[in-house]
């Protein structure tokens, strides 16, 4: 070997199969007898998948590249002679798809190292492989629990002249298995027919497709069972078994260039009818007592709740009934600022939040008598009761009781006597004028009188 007398690499516990996510370690070794000028010592880490459209062929059609990781442990330099050693570590991608080796196209996976030299001198290369290996779990394909079934019927001719009809139905047990399990395979066979069918057979294919620009497809039975057929007129069921050996596990996604799928293929050798089973072969075996993730559905939108047929709160809700939100209320809309020259009357407060003023006329005109009067006691002062911004009553400051003006009411002709002629007299009540066919009587007339 020259100068260079080992130059290996070495995983850590000589381990082979690795994990997505694992991480993968390992030591170079480089033994040489004499000095040798180096630009660089790499490690480098990569996952790779290549296909082509000829069996074993070298120069690839398509190329993928999963992961690809690159650690320096030497910088320029010279290495002495001796030994020499250069730990490693690596972390693998979670999503790294199994490894894979078929006649058109493989998925590998590899530890490298070089050894770069100056111009004019010899690099120095080699490489380690080792194996990936991604378990799918059974339970996170679709409707996994459910049996895989199917039926076909065949309309055949023979002796030229007569015509027979075969009904073939077949069903497994389950859809997913790992290796060392048994598939239970069962047929169903109805001959309608004369004449007796050939046996009944019973395989395991593996279809790999390579995505080329012109997909090339490589199918195979990995295990097979047979039976005897059923005569012409007579209806029999079959029932068989097969070993799941150990094979690369299905690809539940599209977005790699090497697909592997499984199915049972049920078929008769004559007539030639046949049905497929799909099937999945994964490294986590189904769990019965967990559910079986279904297809999703979209969602359907909600109905809109009708505010007029919407159930009373107090009304308990049924289980057929379902719920539904409350309708959201449009927000009422602030109000309008009224402008400035516009005269606001005060509204009066209600009858019951306040009690009846002495000597106040009530609606029909008439004088009533609060409460507190009736019953001799202290009458209450007016100013009590004011709720007009601005209105109050004038009082006697040497007075121990209020004295203010009487209310009088002008519908009765007997208290008109009794109104002052001051400027703050009580304006008349023009509601007893026949306005509009005459005018009111004008307010010094009313004071005259």
């Amino acid at each position: 070997m020259g100068k260079l007398q080992e130059f290996e690499i070495t995983l850590n516990n000589n381990k082979t199969v690795y994990s997505p996510g694992e991480s993968i370690s390992g030591t170079l070794k480089i033994t040489i007898a004499e000095s040798i000028h180096c630009k660089a010592i790499k490690v480098n880490c990569q996952g790779v998948c290549g296909v082509t459209s000829k069996a074993n062929d070298v120069n690839w059609t398509e190329e993928e590249q999963y992961y690809s990781s690159s650690v320096s442990i030497a910088d320029k330099g010279t290495l002495k002679e001796g030994e020499h050693s250069f730990p490693f570590k690596f972390l693998l991608p979670a999503t790294a798809p199994t490894s894979f080796e078929g006649p058109y196209g493989q998925i590998f996976y590899r530890v490298r190292a070089f050894i770069d030299t100056p111009r004019f001198a010899k690099d120095y290369k080699i490489e380690k492989p080792f194996c990936m290996l991604n378990n799918f779990n059974l339970n996170e394909a679709p409707d996994i629990l459910e049996p895989s079934s199917s039926s076909i019927t065949k309309t055949f001719s023979y002796m030229l002249v007569k015509n027979g009809t075969v009904v073939l139905n077949g069903k497994s047990d389950m859809r997913g298995y790992v290796a060392g399990q048994i598939i239970e395979v069962s047929a169903e066979i109805e001959n309608k027919s004369d004449k007796s069918t050939g046996h009944v057979v019973a395989s395991l294919m593996q279809k790999v497709t390579y995505n080329t620009k012109k997909p090339t497809i490589d199918l195979r039975a990995v295990a097979e069972v047979e039976g005897p057929g059923v005569k012409g007129g007579q209806k029999a069921d079959w029932k068989e078994k097969i070993i799941v050996p150990t094979l690369p596990h299905s690809s539940l996604t599209g977005d790699v260039l090497i697909q592997i799928s499984y199915y049972i293929q049920v078929s008769l050798k004559y007539p030639e009818v046949s049905l497929i089973l799909p099937i999945y072969i994964g490294g986590i075996a189904v769990d019965p007592t967990r559910p079986s993730p279904s297809r999703p559905v979209p969602p359907k939108p909600a109905p809109r709740s009708n505010p007029a047929s919407a159930p009373s709160p107090s009304a308990a809700p049924s289980d057929s009934t379902p719920l539904s939100l409350p309708s959201r209320t449009n927000p009422k809309t602030a109000p309008k600022p009224r402008p400035r020259s516009t005269y606001v009357s005060p509204s009066a407060p209600p009858a019951d939040l306040y009690p009846e003023l002495p000597g106040a006329a009530n609606c029909n005109g008439e004088i009533t008598k609060s409460p507190l009067q009736v019953s001799g006691s202290q009458p209450v002062t007016p100013n009590a009761f004011s709720y007009t911004p601005g209105l109050s009553f004038r009082q006697s400051q040497n007075s121990n009781h209020a004295s203010g003006p009487p209310f009088i009411s002008d519908t009765n002709p007997q208290d008109r006597s009794l109104l002052p002629s001051s400027p703050m007299s009580m304006p008349p009540n023009y509601m007893i004028s026949a306005f509009p066919h005459e005018p009111p009587p004008s307010y010094e007339d009313i004071s005259n009188t």
